[in-house]
């Protein structure tokens, strides 16, 4: 079986590849730079430089694949949207032109709505386009990543974390680690086919109240969780030099599956993972603060 595997060093792709290789599969990793990827999982890999946005490329790089783990690489411009589309076209044309029989997308919570979730709207339209083509496709609709707060370390040294969203509004918060384990768990598997959707919730539903609870008691450090208004945050990112259509990108993710949204997938056993914030926050966050 050769299986393909996108954004390999990235939060979930460079465990997936470790855990393929652990599995005794030797993957083929599309990279933008292959000299990022671990040097003990070097030799064990097959690495391909290649741009996700050039669809020749990746059309070329996957001729012999089975399967196939896509992620839309991080937006490259400042519409992010148009990056997506970009890169949808090239999940699709690599699977049209090489009869790839089997794909797992990482996608989100919030991608049902299709449309008004900012950047989450590109990710609806590469599930949309892949449930065209004639592969078996599973949507993995991941909850909110433990790692963003990753991108949030200087407000947690400081003390105070600012968000848009309702202080006690419960959403699902998920380990990176844990959605590659499902996502390797598809890709091994020959037992499906057709369209899926697999929720990935991580252990439970959390409101930022919580977060900041857990975070201070796991860091040591006390943290406190402030909603200020959505010009207040639109002009913070503006301030950072974000161009409009980033910052309206970046906003949606937030402002559009706050008023009543509720998932599509509810959380169950299947959508359930284990791995913890409080453990998490211990053993990624705590060292490097």
């Amino acid at each position: 079986m050769r299986i393909a595997v996108t954004t390999p060093t990235g939060r979930v792709g460079r465990h997936v590849v470790a855990m393929l290789v652990r599995a005794g599969v030797r993957p083929l990793v599309l990279a933008r730079d292959p000299e990022r990827l671990d040097p003990e999982i070097r030799p064990l890999v097959d690495a391909f430089a290649v741009d996700q946005f050039d669809a020749e490329a990746v059309s070329a790089a996957t001729s012999d694949v089975d399967a196939l783990y896509w992620v839309d690489p991080p937006a490259a411009s400042a519409d992010p949207l148009d990056d997506y589309r970009r890169a949808t076209a090239s999940v699709v044309r690599a699977v049209d032109d090489n009869g790839i029989a089997r794909v797992v997308l990482q996608s989100s919570v919030g991608a049902e709505k299709r449309h008004g979730a900012g950047e989450i709207d590109g990710l609806a339209a590469t599930e949309v386009a892949l449930d065209g083509t004639a592969a078996s496709v599973t949507h993995l609709r991941c909850g909110y990543f433990f790692s963003n707060l990753e991108l949030q370390l200087d407000q947690v040294r400081s003390g105070s974390l600012q968000v848009i969203l309702p202080l006690d509004h419960p959403m699902a918060w998920v380990a990176p680690r844990d959605i590659a384990e499902v996502a390797v768990a598809r890709l091994l598997s020959t037992g499906w086919s057709g369209r899926h959707v697999q929720a990935v919730h991580g252990p439970e539903d959390l409101t930022w109240r919580r977060v900041a609870e857990i975070l201070s008691e796991a860091t040591g450090r006390p943290l406190r969780v402030e909603r200020i208004p959505d010009d207040a945050m639109r002009d913070g990112m503006r301030g950072d030099g974000m161009p409009g259509t980033l910052v309206d990108a970046l906003m949606g993710m937030s402002t559009g599956l706050r008023d009543g949204f509720v998932p599509e997938q509810p959380r169950s056993a299947q959508s359930t993972t284990p791995t913890t914030l409080a453990s998490w926050a211990y053993d990624v966050l705590r060292p490097q603060l």
